[in-house]
């Protein structure tokens, strides 16, 4: 991986500032039965190349398949829209190389350790296999990284803590404040984001109001937490009653969602959250 350089934060803001008017344009994903690992097409997000001698030291966001209970999994919520949008302002904000393709995969992948930095959505009703928890035990102690984002309330937490804990039986989960690297490390956060989807957005518009499941009181307050390992070096974050991946994904759709919650926070969170996996 090229050495990383930080840009100036006011650069990156007066960038930020232009997103709405050209740039990532991707929309929502129908529901095929059949979801392929990678887009099919670039959906409006423009295309761009790496330089020669590239092709395998490059950042590539994946997302992990999972199995679930109930309804059934939720892992492709937002996919490839939310990869698509979010490669693409990686790569025009920071010097990172990215890999323009998203993919998703499973635990049990054998390209799995190819990759340092994995994402999980919706894990409320994930269910890992005996496998999986060996796999991501030794995937997260050998230098992966891992994101977990969208999920909302007590019960979705609990089911994802009980499945994390096989993974890691003997650590817990650390809130973190807000002077953590992870909230300063391109940008530097004044307030932990609350994103949620567009649809809530709008309902709460003059409200105040930012969170989703409106009948709830445990979804009012966003947290942030990290799984660390002996050495002390953050090995999972996660996002807990915030959506960064709506905010990622809607760029498109809506000025003012954009405005107010792409532009301020997700990519923001988004970037650093990259951006202190790949230098810790």
């Amino acid at each position: 991986m090229s050495k990383i350089r930080r840009l100036n934060r006011g650069l990156m803001l007066m960038l930020l500032l232009t997103l709405i008017t050209g740039g990532a344009i991707a929309q929502r994903f129908r529901r095929y039965r059949r979801i392929p690992e990678s887009p099919p097409s670039r959906r409006g997000v423009p295309d761009w190349k790496n330089p020669t001698g590239f092709n395998k030291d490059t950042f590539r966001f994946v997302r992990i398949r999972y199995q679930g209970y109930g309804r059934g999994p939720q892992w492709w919520t937002d996919w490839p829209d939310s990869e698509l949008n979010f490669s693409f302002r990686l790569q025009q904000l920071t010097s990172l190389k990215v890999n323009p393709k998203p993919l998703n995969i499973t635990l049990s992948d054998k390209r799995l350790f190819d990759y340092p930095f994995i994402y999980i959505v919706e894990p409320g009703n994930l269910q890992f296999d005996e496998e999986e928890v060996k796999i991501l035990r030794r995937y997260l102690l050998a230098g992966g990284f891992l994101m977990v984002d969208d999920f909302w309330g007590q019960w979705e937490y609990d089911n994802f803590y009980d499945q994390i804990k096989r993974v890691f039986p003997g650590r817990e989960p650390q809130e973190l404040s807000l002077d953590h690297q992870v909230f300063n490390m391109v940008f530097k956060l004044k307030k932990k984001p609350q994103v949620p989807s567009i649809g809530h957005a709008h309902w709460g518009r003059g409200r105040g109001v930012t969170w989703e499941r409106r009948a709830s009181n445990d979804t009012h307050e966003v947290h942030y937490q990290g799984i660390f390992d002996d050495k002390g070096r953050m090995v999972c974050i996660i996002c807990h009653n915030t959506d960064l991946g709506d905010g990622w994904e809607r760029e498109g759709e809506d000025e003012w969602y954009f405005r107010e919650f792409s532009e301020k926070w997700a990519y923001p969170m988004g970037i650093n959250i990259v951006m202190y996996a790949m230098t810790h």
